[in-house]
């Protein structure tokens, strides 16, 4: 579904991705861990067309898709949702989902009447039901609390039908119970809607749940990949980043 191949990518002198090169199969759940400033930001970054790679290849479905911009990468298939929720304040959740749908399927003219195209609302409600929002549909945006509004953006990436949806830190700044409810969301949205989903998360105790397979990054190169059993007990990864303590549990 989506190859990354020799992926590099420098700011002045600093190498943020250094040949990296992952494959993600459809229909995988995958986990990218790494300590700060590893570049699992800047990864997300290429995938999606905010940044463009000095060199290496972006392949979804075989078609090289580096270098593109945001809104085309959008287009052909992935969509991500970010740490910091990307949302529209002054809309209800119901609305933002509609706008989203409509603005992806180049129907601007459409939004301003007050009656939206049916297959629009159809996919919002559908949306809704994906990620248990329905009874916040006529909240604002910006009266959700942290997690719904994470869960919001969530939504929106969801809304343009992606092939492949990237999360950056799904449960940053979550209590113990609010992160897990969120997982359980997303696990439940990936076996329903059967989509590649990545996603970036720093609670290893959710990565070795939830994640199918867990990938490294150290200064911006590839440490380890593996199934959790294998990432746990790799003495690299160990070393650099898990500590002795969490390699040595289950």
């Amino acid at each position: 579904m989506l190859k990354i191949q020799n992926l590099k990518k420098s700011f002045g002198g600093v190498v943020a991705t250094n040949d990296v090169t992952l494959d993600f199969p459809e229909g995988s759940l995958s986990a990218i861990i790494g300590p700060n400033g590893a570049g699992k930001t800047t990864f997300f970054n290429l995938i999606t067309g905010a940044f463009s790679p000095d060199s290496g290849a972006i392949l979804l479905k075989g078609e090289n898709i580096a270098g593109l911009k945001a809104p085309e990468i959008a287009r052909k298939g992935i969509g991500r949702a970010f740490q910091i929720a990307q949302i529209f304040p002054t809309l209800t959740v119901y609305e933002a989902i509609v706008a989203t749908v409509m603005a992806h399927r180049h129907q601007h003219s459409a939004m301003a009447p007050r009656f939206p195209l049916a297959s629009a609302h159809d996919r919002a409600q559908e949306v809704l039901e994906l990620v248990g929002m329905q009874a916040r549909a006529q909240t604002l945006s910006r009266n959700l609390s942290h997690g719904d509004q994470k869960l919001l953006d969530i939504a929106l990436a969801l809304a343009l039908k992606p092939q492949v949806l990237l999360l950056d830190e799904p449960t940053a700044g979550m209590g113990p119970e609010e992160r897990w409810q969120m997982m359980d969301t997303v696990r439940g949205m990936w076996e329903r809607e059967k989509i590649t989903v990545i996603f970036i998360e720093h609670d290893m105790d959710i990565v070795f749940k939830v994640a199918q397979r867990i990938c490294v990054l150290s200064y911006g190169a590839v440490l380890a990949e593996g199934t959790p059993d294998e990432i746990r007990s790799h003495p690299e990864v160990i070393k650099a980043y898990l500590g002795s303590d969490h390699g040595l549990q289950h």
